[in-house]
């Protein structure tokens, strides 16, 4: 199926479902599929962004500036995750007890409103990596239109670019204590610092930032293309200083570059050596 026609069944989808409720994170794919409820739904339509200490505060900004020019209804949740010692513990179903938190919430405010349709902006791509955060989204019933019809992740930039949509090449966002090693308590100071240090990288003009945290090393992944960057004049000399103010004793590049769910690779090759799979 063509991309347009994947475009024109997307619609479709939405159109059946009279009414929907949108988990908004105000990422590429989350804006998409609100751009197409907002076009076949219009004010049956509520977008719900949570508000929490593992998102960056900027986000939430640019989600609700987002929502605001479609002329659609908009929510803002708090979200206390870092308070549940089942995500706080940060075991390998950490992501499932926040989605669990945060669908929960939105059923509530769905079943306030008469709202059938629980939706996210999952794609087809999430399909492949481990997400214990599906299992939530199972149990309360919610919806994945991009994944249902066929949309990739570089399908759904190249639909944001073609609509002009202003996040249409924003990197990829994650929660922050996706930064954190399954089995290292996660913390709201840690949690700042994590911030922090992605804060002072960013600041060098690259866009695309994880620090990941390994107890007192950090290991920087950005694109491949910006590694010299980060080792480049004065850029080494700051980003030493800045993270070892932070707490760091040790602060490495990784030579991978950045690629989504690195701190899952642990799990695989663990689940490899022991004859299974996640």
């Amino acid at each position: 199926m063509r991309i347009d026609q994947k475009w024109d069944h997307l619609r479709s989808l939405l159109s059946e479902m009279r009414n929907a409720i949108l988990a908004y994170s105000g990422g590429v794919d989350s804006s998409l599929l609100l751009r197409a409820a907002a076009e076949t739904l219009g004010q049956n339509v509520i977008a719900v962004t949570a508000d929490s200490e593992t998102y960056p505060a900027e986000e939430l900004q640019l989600a609700k500036r987002f929502a605001a020019s479609l002329g659609v209804r908009h929510r803002i949740l708090q979200t206390e995750e870092l308070g549940k010692e089942e995500f706080s513990r940060n075991a390998e179903d950490r992501c499932y007890h926040c989605k669990q938190e945060l669908f929960g919430k939105i059923r509530s405010i769905a079943e306030a409103e008469g709202i059938s349709w629980i939706l996210d902006g999952s794609n087809t791509d999430d399909q492949r990596d481990f997400r214990p955060g599906r299992k939530a989204a199972g149990e309360f019933f919610v919806r994945s239109p991009l994944a249902e019809t066929g949309l990739s992740k570089q399908e759904i930039r190249d639909l944001a670019r073609r609509l002009n949509l202003p996040m249409w090449d924003k990197p990829s966002l994650a929660c922050l204590s996706s930064r954190i090693p399954y089995g290292t308590r996660i913390t709201p100071i840690l949690v700042r610092n994590i911030q922090a240090a992605e804060d002072v990288i960013r600041g060098l003009g690259l866009r695309q930032v994880r620090v990941r945290h390994h107890g007192d090393t950090a290991r920087i992944e950005v694109d491949q293309d910006d590694l010299i960057r980060l080792v480049s004049g004065d850029a080494k000399r700051m980003i030493v200083d800045a993270f070892k103010a932070l707490g760091y004793a040790y602060v490495c590049v990784d030579l991978e570059g950045y690629r989504t769910g690195s701190m899952n690779e642990v799990l695989q090759k663990e689940k490899r050596a022991a004859g299974g799979s996640l």
